[in-house]
């Protein structure tokens, strides 16, 4: 049996409905589409958790968050952990991360201190330290004249080509490789010398990097020169092929600015359609009205309407070269007869609310535009379409693709093969899990949020820590969730329900590794 190949792309920020196979109304993504026309698209995809960092690294160990340890942006994914590219590597595949990885801090931002250092004694935490080097994707190891080199393997990759940050921003053998192509890399990268532009969202850029040298193109290029080196071996492989767009800031380059208009959008859902928000909403809605909302960072902001359409239509942009991408990675894969035994997968880390309830950006409340992300799986054993409407996650990547390399998976995987429903099973599961902790203190609260939320086909349902409120949606007759049902007296024996299932769900998805080497 033949072995597959494996050309895995994955987005950043991109909400599952902001593509035209999933019925945008205006954003074309032709090439994608085509994906989705020969796989099966799952339309009931949701993320482990909502957050970059924890979410990739669920996706490398098909494990929650709060099991393989890398719980909130700012830590790390420890090196002790296996992912299944250690798995693939291990079975002869040939192995390549090509774009952002971010399962190691980017950035030389400090974390907030959460313990009084005063507190403490010689002995600090709860954890031996870990000797291991975790500052491979930092800033600061790109920024030397020579390209530095990744220790390999790195979670299981033995080749790697890495973009750290975003958008104008990108860094790291990315910015490396802009430096070596051009001398006016970093006026480009300064923001002072933007082009001209009429645009008020105050995330928005107009970058005059030229789009054969953004990072989109970068990735697109060194992915096609490792499907180049394949294209004659027998060795099987898996490429890991991930975009930082369309995350913010929004800064599609050259044409891929202007393609889409902001007066070709609406914003379908304002802060009024809410009828109770949250107090994180509400404390947002406060900020923008006295003028002191934070819209230039990374947490969530209300935005005016004008604002969202903007960042609606270089979102779009973004994806759309993104989507030309997509469309030059299997050209190359049918140009050099690769495309008849690889799988392309399709897939993001999480979603941005892009207008919902006036929000922009990410943040802890989870939402459907949150916890909902893209997923296609197109297979040259079957390429027919086909929706799914089974409830997966981020955990189901991992043991779906050692199940269709026909590979062992390790002792502790929580998700589940998806590969039945790729043949058509209506059924993976009735209930999800979402986890959600938080890096900050956010949104006036006392604590940085915790949150863990159940999904059902009927429900949203989301606890938050020592708050007295939480979240309930009735998702089949209120699919925007603009209605919470937590207070409403008629809807208590849901929550009943609904609490006693998610405290079975916490449960059953406790660590089981390391498997007991005697009784007692």
């Amino acid at each position: 049996m033949t072995r597959p190949n494996f050309l895995f792309i994955i987005t950043d920020q991109h909400r599952a409905d902001y593509l035209g196979c999933a019925g945008h109304p205006v954003l074309k993504t032709p090439h994608i589409d085509q994906l989705a026309a020969t796989g099966t698209r799952f339309e009931q995809f949701h993320i482990a958790t909502p957050v970059c960092m924890p979410n990739r690294a669920s996706l490398l160990t098909g494990r929650y968050p709060s099991v393989h340890g890398l719980r909130q942006n700012g830590e790390h994914l420890t090196y002790r952990a296996n992912t299944f590219v250690d798995v693939l590597a291990a079975n002869g595949y040939s192995t390549a991360s090509i774009g952002k990885s971010h399962v190691q801090p980017m950035t030389q931002h400090p974390a907030e201190q959460r313990v009084d250092p005063a507190a403490l004694g010689l002995i600090r935490d709860a954890w031996k330290d870990d000797a291991g080097d975790y500052g491979h994707e930092t800033p600061e190891r790109h920024e030397g004249p020579h390209k530095y080199e990744m220790p390999l393997p790195y979670y299981g990759y033995r080749q790697i080509e890495l973009v750290g940050n975003h958008g104008d921003l990108a860094d790291a053998h990315y910015l490396h490789w802009l430096r070596a192509h051009s001398p006016k890399a970093d006026e480009w990268r300064d923001r002072k010398n933007q082009l001209p532009h009429d645009y008020k969202c105050p995330q928005a850029f107009r970058t005059p990097i030229p789009e054969e040298l953004y990072s989109t193109a970068f990735i697109r290029d060194k992915a096609i020169a490792y499907l180049e080196e394949m294209k004659g071996s027998s060795q099987p492989f898996f490429a890991f092929v991930s975009f930082p767009d369309p995350h913010h800031p929004f800064t599609p380059p050259g044409r891929y600015w202007d393609m889409y208009k902001p007066q070709d959008f609406e914003v379908r859902l304002p802060w009024e359609s809410h009828r109770n928000p949250t107090p994180p909403m509400r404390f947002l809605r406060e900020q923008q009205q006295s003028g002191q909302r934070n819209a230039l960072g990374q947490e969530a902001f209300v935005a005016e309407p004008d604002e969202i359409c903007e960042a609606m239509a270089l979102t779009c942009g973004m994806i759309a070269m993104i989507d030309d991408a997509v469309g030059a990675l299997v050209s190359h894969l049918k140009a050099s007869g690769l495309y008849e035994n690889t799988v392309i997968i399709f897939n993001s880390d999480h979603g941005d609310y892009l207008g919902d309830f006036g929000l922009l950006l990410k943040g802890a409340m989870p939402l459907r535009s949150i916890n909902r992300v893209p997923f296609i799986w197109s297979d040259p054993s079957r390429r027919t379409p086909v929706v799914s409407q089974a409830l997966a996650s981020t955990v189901d990547l991992a043991p779906t693709i050692l199940a269709r390399a026909d590979a062992k998976p390790y002792h502790g995987i929580q998700g589940k093969s998806l590969l039945a429903n790729m043949q058509g099973s209506p059924v993976l599961r009735d209930q999800l899990l979402i986890e959600h902790q938080d890096a900050f203190k956010r949104y006036g609260m006392a604590r940085y949020p915790m949150i863990r939320t159940l999904v059902t086909p009927e429900w949203r349902y989301s606890v938050w820590r020592s708050e007295n409120w939480g979240e309930l949606y009735d998702v089949r007759n209120d699919p925007d969730e603009a209605r919470n049902l937590w207070d409403e007296p008629e809807f208590n024996h849901v929550r009943l329900e609904l609490g006693e299932r998610l405290a079975q769900e916490m449960l059953e998805q406790v660590d089981q590794s390391p498997h007991a080497r005697r009784r007692a």
